[in-house]
């Protein structure tokens, strides 16, 4: 396994957003994603964020509540909107991209049916409404 994709790695991550938040909520959520996108880049957030989401809720006695696309797709935004605007501080960040603290963003993106099924929640599957904003058409 990648140093990325330890426990530790993680938890330590997390253990940093929780430390100002009262619960873990969907702006924790893209915090955590954040720190990693930064730490690790994409390709490294999206095994992090991944491994440990799926431990998480194998721990909580809930294995169905990780889903692989969604969790990719969600770093994957991240990353593409950290490139676009470097800055060290978190809420600077999420004031110049407010849309990522929409929870329902992905349906931007995604019918509601592609998600739901099965290939989404256990690999990866490309948008099917509109290509995320680094695609393009050849």
């Amino acid at each position: 396994m990648s140093r990325q994709g330890t426990p530790g790695v993680f938890d330590g991550m997390l253990a940093e957003v929780m430390a100002g938040a009262e619960r873990f909520g969907h702006r924790e959520h893209v915090h955590l994603t954040w720190l990693a996108v930064r730490r690790y880049g994409v390709r490294g957030a999206v095994d992090v964020v991944s491994a440990g989401i799926r431990r998480t809720a194998r721990y909580a006695g809930k294995p169905q509540k990780y889903h692989a696309t969604i969790s990719r797709a969600w770093v994957e935004l991240v990353g593409f909107h950290t490139a676009e605007h470097r800055t060290a501080d978190f809420t600077q960040f999420v004031e110049r991209e407010p849309a990522l603290l929409d929870k329902r963003l992905l349906t931007r993106f995604y019918r509601p049916a592609t998600l739901a099924a099965a290939p989404a929640r256990s690999g990866w599957v490309e948008p099917d409404l509109a290509p995320f904003p680094w695609t393009h058409d050849s």
